[in-house]
């Protein structure tokens, strides 16, 4: 745990979707009896530093959470859900807790194991959509990609599941490795289209993939775990019939240095909740 100057708030901090005890996406967790102002929680989420930092107070025997980028607030995020999911388990012991967001209720399961924590969580709804022509191209041009660079398989789309998501499928894993873009300009197109993450996958078979996910909009240049677009890209994928057997695993990170690994377990019933799982840790303490 460590203290924010922002009126002595404790902030832990849990990397989720770790690879054992390394990897994985750092989130801030404040769990407190009643949540700070949103002014407050903002400054705190910059001070942080995190992609996101989830804030959790009790409301009767559920919990009411919001999530806070250094820049911005976003409706859901899943990696934040994963660690504070580690985080109430480490103080409540292993449960399911119902989550009350801006948009949505969730639930997340936290649980200890011998090998350290792991949580999962359901999902909000899902659904996708085709991405319009234009859009495509201004999203290749921000990343200098080509049509060609495509996946035919897997047509870009804008997936949602409790935050809204664009995505892009490669056929060339070196062309996903290669990533790179202007923080500014991935920020402004990222703003004015709504997205939480550009979500740029290559499929490694059926259920296996890898992704980068750039966060311009929270004022993050990219994501090493996201879990609200593994749960976007699973909806995606179920809309579209690929053939996922009822699970996919992300491996995503691994570009940056930060290998995480994601587990997406789902139905075949369109718009329904999915299930995104993983391990977490807790962070070493800052000196």
């Amino acid at each position: 745990m460590t203290t924010s100057s922002a009126n002595a708030i404790i902030v832990e901090r849990l990397a989720a979707f770790s690879e054992g005890d390394m990897g994985g996406n750092p989130a801030g967790v404040v769990i407190r009896q009643t949540l700070p102002d949103p002014a407050e929680m903002q400054a705190i989420a910059k001070e942080v530093g995190y992609s996101e930092t989830a804030f959790a107070a009790p409301i009767g025997q559920d919990w009411r959470v919001r999530y806070f980028a250094p820049e911005i607030e976003v409706p859901f995020c899943g990696h934040a859900t994963i660690a504070l999911g580690a985080a109430l388990a480490m103080r409540h012991g292993d449960g399911l807790f119902r989550l009350h967001l801006n948009d949505a209720r969730i639930t997340v399961e936290g649980r200890r194991t011998d090998r350290g924590l792991a949580a999962a969580l359901q999902s909000p709804p899902t659904r996708s959509a085709p991405a319009e022509p234009q859009l495509v191209e201004e999203a290749l041009r921000l990343f200098d990609y080509r049509k060609k660079d495509l996946d035919p398989r897997l047509p870009p789309a804008i997936a949602e599941a409790g935050a809204r998501h664009l995505i892009l499928a490669l056929a060339d894993r070196a062309r996903l490795a290669a990533m790179r873009y202007e923080l500014p300009a991935g920020r402004q197109l990222m703003l004015a289209n709504g997205f939480a993450t550009i979500s740029l996958i290559h499929a490694e078979g059926p259920q296996h993939f890898r992704s980068r996910n750039p966060f311009a909009a929270g004022g993050v240049y990219e994501d090493p775990a996201t879990g609200a677009a593994a749960a976007a890209l699973a909806g995606y994928l179920r809309d579209i019939g690929w053939p996922h057997g009822g699970s996919i695993e992300i491996m995503q990170g691994e570009d940056m240095g930060v290998p995480s690994r994601l587990r997406v377990e789902f139905s075949d019933e369109p718009g329904a909740s999915v299930r995104v799982s993983g391990s977490a840790r807790v962070m070493p303490k800052e000196t």
